[in-house]
């Protein structure tokens, strides 16, 4: 019997989709993705539908090959579209960019531009492409304002009105997934980097969020399908999956800068540099004028988990190009007692203490990362970074409580 070339990568697939043999146990512990799981057991949930999938290049299985690619040579996927989010499909462009529509070089799909779309336009766009259902596979990093948790709310609502199914492929929150921390967003500032009140570092994975979105935030709830994993603990970080790691976007190179991310992004809102132009964006901070006074002032606070190292350093590209700016660098030592948004309130609070040259984005970028006018008045006002803390705990509380009904892992 002769064997045709999308059955014998579909065969392959398969094989590669299931974990390796092992013991018992490591077998019962080795996490599969979503997509592993869809694959293993031969995309029925698929079957009988022509299928779009929103995904980037974090898309890929453990051997580091995108699922696009896998599911188009597979015939029992007929996959008919791409949507690309911010950064696009492959991958190409920066922050606040995209790739645009156009037909994918390595399948001959039509790649759709899903950034800053969503209600009918979205909805349009599912409905000219002719699929039946819409997957969404994206690795997440846990915090509000990366946007692709917003990409897959917008999908969701759009997927709803254009009477289409939506099936999401879970993947590990890579800080773990033990609490939420932070700020609760007020809906007066929603956007794009924050559609629904969540907190700021939710402590959720896109198969958790997805449900949560689709009871609590959704007008009209949607026929939504999730596959999630098996054999991940809230307790893990990513280097507990076994999985690689694909830079979500340009400025997320490693699983370390996702573990700073949630609270040291609050630095887009300011005049400092957050490290964007260097090898360790969001772990350097600084601006013109800043010496060692900050580390050491940062260090006085015995904040857990993390130490911060007087830095200097010249970015290539954003804030300060080419020019060589001091600050710190933070070095978490201890991950698990390490809170990151904390730490970021803390950094803005001593950087505005020790560097006279400190000002928020004339926009007032800050309100919106952090969901309200309340952290960039505290801190104005003089609080210390503990007093803003305590500002949020009883409205994350009541998030805390709501989250709970929507988790799907020990």
């Amino acid at each position: 019997m002769r064997l045709s070339r999308r059955a014998l990568l579909a065969a392959t697939t398969a094989a590669a989709a299931v974990p390796s043999a092992a013991s018992a146990s490591e077998r019962h512990r080795q996490l599969r993705t979503g997509f592993e799981r869809l694959a293993a057991d031969g995309y029925s949930v698929l079957e009988g539908q022509k299928v779009g999938i929103v995904t980037n290049p974090t898309g890929v299985t453990r051997d580091v090959r995108h699922i696009v690619d896998v599911m188009h040579a597979d015939e029992r996927v007929n996959l008919g579209a791409v949507f690309g989010p911010e950064h696009g499909f492959r991958g190409t462009a920066q922050a606040g960019g995209s790739e645009g529509r156009y037909d994918d070089p390595a399948t001959g799909l039509p790649v759709y531009d899903t950034y800053l779309k969503s209600g009918r336009p979205l909805a349009d766009i599912f409905t000219a492409s002719g699929v039946d259902t819409v997957v969404f596979d994206i690795q997440d990093v846990g915090a509000r304002f990366y946007t692709y948790i917003w990409t897959l709310y917008d999908c969701m609502e759009a997927a709803q009105l254009a009477g289409r199914r939506l099936v999401v492929l879970d993947r590990p929150n890579p800080v773990t997934g033990r609490a939420a921390q932070g700020p609760v967003l007020h809906k007066e500032f929603a956007t794009f980097v924050g559609r629904q009140p969540i907190s700021q570092a939710h402590g959720m994975t896109v198969a958790e969020l997805a449900r949560l979105f689709n009871e609590e935030f959704l007008t009209t709830p949607l026929p939504l399908e999730t596959v999630g994993m098996t054999g991940w603990r809230r307790s893990d970080f990513f280097d507990a999956s076994g999985l690689p790691w694909v830079p979500p976007s340009p400025n997320m190179p490693t699983p370390e800068t996702a573990l700073v991310y949630s609270g040291t992004c609050l630095f887009e809102g300011t005049n400092l540099s957050e490290g964007r132009g260097t090898t360790r964006p969001f772990e350097l901070l600084g601006a013109e004028g800043i010496d060692g006074r900050w580390a050491a002032t940062a260090n006085e606070l015995g904040l857990p988990g993390v130490r911060f190292r007087e830095a200097y350093f010249a970015p290539t590209f954003s804030k300060f190009q080419g020019k060589t700016i001091g600050g710190v660098q933070l070095h978490v030592h201890d991950r698990a007692a390490y809170d990151p948004v904390r730490t970021g309130i803390a950094l803005l609070v001593t950087a505005k203490r020790v560097w006279s040259g400190f000002a928020w984005r004339a926009d007032n970028w800050i309100d919106k990362l952090t969901g309200s006018t309340r952290v960039r008045t505290m801190i104005d006002a003089g609080a210390s970074g503990d007093e803003v803390v305590a500002g949020w705990q009883q409205e994350l509380a009541a998030f805390r409580r709501m989250r709970k009904e929507y988790l799907l892992y020990k």
